[in-house]
């Protein structure tokens, strides 16, 4: 899963929209650097990761992928799933993605001490609406494009657009079939807490 989906799955208080982010930009123990309400976020997102790595539907659409490495396939995939997301939001979500994206927006505004590389993407994908503009499937190629700027090699994700113009419909349906799992997975995790 990528930003859109683990911020809809953590939770709406902000410091689980928070930590929904931090999931992606905190690596190692959590030893109380951050509040208990975003250190349980990022344990969330780290859970929904395994969950998401380990299942066998995420396994069926992965398997789809020929050209694009398989060993970035799951890269792509979660930047598609986002897409599939934001595409068919109002069957997922009970308030509007613009409204939802505006909340993430304003919290991530208001923190002074956003960790690493986040406190320097954070003003663009404001700014851009990283997360309202995956709603459209051309949006996918330089989102793409900027990830392949951060790999070893860049080149194995080549052929990634023209995979997923391809698999388009196998894949959103994979999505459909999965995305309802990983929201009742997340459920019960923030169930738990309260």
């Amino acid at each position: 899963m990528n930003y859109l989906a683990h911020l809809h799955l953590g939770g709406q208080l902000p410091a689980q929209l928070l930590g929904s982010l931090y999931g992606d930009f905190v690596k190692g123990r959590l030893q109380g650097q951050f509040s208990p309400q975003i250190e349980s976020a990022i344990q969330l997102h780290r859970a929904i990761d395994r969950f998401t790595d380990s299942h066998p539907l995420v396994g069926e659409a992965l398997s789809r992928f020929s050209l694009t490495r398989k060993r970035y396939a799951g890269i792509v995939l979660d930047v598609f799933f986002d897409h599939c997301l934001a595409r068919d939001w109002a069957l997922y979500a009970n308030q509007p993605l613009e409204h939802f994206t505006s909340q993430v927006y304003r919290v991530l505004a208001a923190e002074p001490q956003l960790p690493g590389r986040l406190a320097q993407i954070a003003p663009y994908m404001a700014a851009d609406d990283w997360l309202g503009s995956y709603r459209e499937f051309a949006v996918m190629e330089p989102v793409l494009r900027g990830i392949s700027r951060r790999l070893t090699q860049p080149e194995e994700l080549r052929h990634a657009m023209q995979e997923l113009r391809v698999l388009y419909e196998p894949l959103s349906e994979d999505f459909r079939r999965f995305y309802p799992e990983l929201q009742r997975f997340a459920q019960s995790h923030l169930t738990v807490e309260i």
